[in-house]
């Protein structure tokens, strides 16, 4: 269970129990109707979401959520993205993990700002920890922000933090299977990139089937091949960030 929700994985729900007093034969001494109604955290997330975007847009800020389990490699290819294409894009980085500074560390390391969001027990990031944070942040209008989310294959994918879209990264370490095993998250991303395909030579990772597999999950997936260590498939990965970079503007100005 989320801890900072307490969503069990379904955020529209009621939480209703009912004692009833009845005519059976088994006794019941008094009729007892207790109907508790949760808060609609997703529907209050929502509405903080919707005020993020909104300042997305005003800024022309391109703001993307990465999206993956842990070990994937979104740290890494955040790494390589900031130092190949950060002196023709202003990028800016907040970093959620449930503990430790070590990913914005890591991102300020490349000369890029970045400010870490610490989430206790809590299993991603929400709209409202997306809004504190950026005053502190402060990023440049026309500029691109990644917002690289807690890693969870689950949560995540219920949260709308005001992003232009999700990516979710899986890598070719783990199995052909999680579209099919976390649905949610790969219905909710626009974008798929698959890392570390350098070692795909050392494993039985099916490339052709994963994307099959996701296909089935979401049909408008755009995939990303790449590999974070030697750099592999990135240049398809950059163009995909120009061109939604000055769709953005284009839009904002007409």
């Amino acid at each position: 269970m989320c801890d900072s929700c307490h969503c069990n994985g379904n955020h529209d729900h009621q939480n209703v129990t009912i004692h009833h007093r009845s005519s059976h034969s088994h006794n019941h001494s008094q009729t007892e109707k207790t109907i508790r109604v949760e808060r609609d955290v997703l529907d209050k997330n929502n509405t903080l979401g919707a005020a993020n975007r909104a300042f997305f847009a005003r800024q022309q800020i391109l703001a993307l959520n990465l999206v993956s389990s842990p070990g994937s490699g979104k740290t890494s290819i955040l790494e390589r993205t900031i130092r190949d294409v950060g002196r023709e894009l202003t990028i800016s980085v907040i970093e959620g993990d449930q503990q430790t500074v070590r990913d914005a560390e890591r991102i300020q390391a490349t000369g890029a700002e970045a400010i870490q969001v610490n989430t206790g027990t809590g299993c991603h990031l929400d709209a409202h920890m997306i809004q504190s944070a950026l005053p502190q942040l402060k990023p440049t209008p026309h500029s691109l922000l990644f917002i690289e989310n807690v890693g969870n294959l689950v949560c995540p994918a219920l949260f709308d933090l005001g992003e232009a879209a999700k990516v979710v990264i899986i890598s070719v370490t783990e199995g052909e299977d999680k579209p099919l095993k976390y649905p949610h998250m790969f219905r909710a991303a626009s974008i798929c990139v698959i890392n570390k395909i350098d070692l795909l030579p050392y494993l039985d990772f099916d490339l052709a089937l994963c994307k099959e597999l996701a296909r089935q999950v979401n049909p408008e997936l755009i995939f990303f091949e790449v590999s974070a260590k030697n750099g592999d498939g990135f240049d398809n990965w950059y163009h995909w960030l120009r061109q939604e970079f000055l769709l953005i503007n284009t839009v904002e100005n007409s």
